[in-house]
């Protein structure tokens, strides 16, 4: 049973891969098992050693803006995931144990358009490849097929995008391609990645408190971790040196 599952999986992935035209990705796992899982959409956040993660794969616009909030926010399913190595399953989050776990994060989730959200960690052993996130705009539980469906979606994307990472590790990038990652997203990677060095001059910390302050500075404007980069980029904002993370 196992084995055929895997193999209806990949067949899955695979059409996806032959619908556009090109060679396997993590991205097609994304997209195959929002059908095979009977979801709304999914995305994938890539992590490698301690860091947060960045957004490589988004199925729609709820996706990308549920993954930054995490990301943005410091909590979620996708981020418990990864720090506990087992899969999250919020049915509903509007319950009071969803708003209870995840106090800052449960509200906007909603109101960006998720009933439930089920995360799953990409990982082999001690290896930490990332997250695959799956939402429903309406709240209900993954059947245990379903559950069984995702558990090896969320395997072949963690093959899938450790390929990429090893074909990557010349130059330190992931190098774009037919289905590869969108190029907004990875425009928002380098963004967020160069604020951080801009930050880490103007206020004189070390790269992990530069990146909390303008996750912070962004939560409480408000406004997205991406765009809050942007302007920094731009040198249309500026932090000062100031203690407090929230000015």
């Amino acid at each position: 049973m196992t084995g055929d599952r895997a193999g209806r999986v990949w067949g899955l992935v695979a059409g996806q891969a032959s619908l556009r035209g090109g060679s396997v990705t993590a991205a097609d796992a994304c997209r195959a098992a929002v059908a095979a899982v009977e979801v709304t959409g999914a995305w994938l956040i890539a992590a490698a050693g301690q860091d947060s993660g960045y957004l490589m794969w988004v199925t729609d616009e709820v996706s990308e803006r549920l993954a930054e909030l995490e990301l943005t926010l410091g909590e979620g399913p996708s981020l418990d995931a990864s720090a506990s190595g087992g899969p999250v399953l919020a049915s509903d989050l509007r319950t009071g144990e969803a708003a209870g776990r995840w106090p800052v994060f449960a509200l906007p989730a909603l109101r960006a358009g998720a009933g439930a959200i089920f995360a799953f960690p990409l990982r082999i052993g001690a290896i930490r490849a990332g997250v695959l996130g799956l939402y429903r705009a309406r709240p209900g539980p993954l059947t245990a097929f379903q559950l069984g469906d995702a558990l090896v979606f969320a395997d072949t994307a963690t093959l899938l995008l450790l390929e990429v990472q090893d074909g990557a590790a010349g130059d330190g990038k992931t190098q774009p391609g037919p289905g590869g990652r969108p190029a907004h997203l990875a425009l928002h990677r380098a963004e967020i990645d160069q604020a951080t060095g801009m930050l880490t001059e103007q206020l004189g910390t070390g790269m992990a408190e530069a990146l909390l302050r303008l996750r912070a500075y962004a939560y409480a404007h408000d406004r997205r971790l991406s765009e809050v980069a942007g302007d920094i980029v731009a040198r249309r904002l500026r932090l000062t040196a100031d203690p407090d993370p929230w000015r």
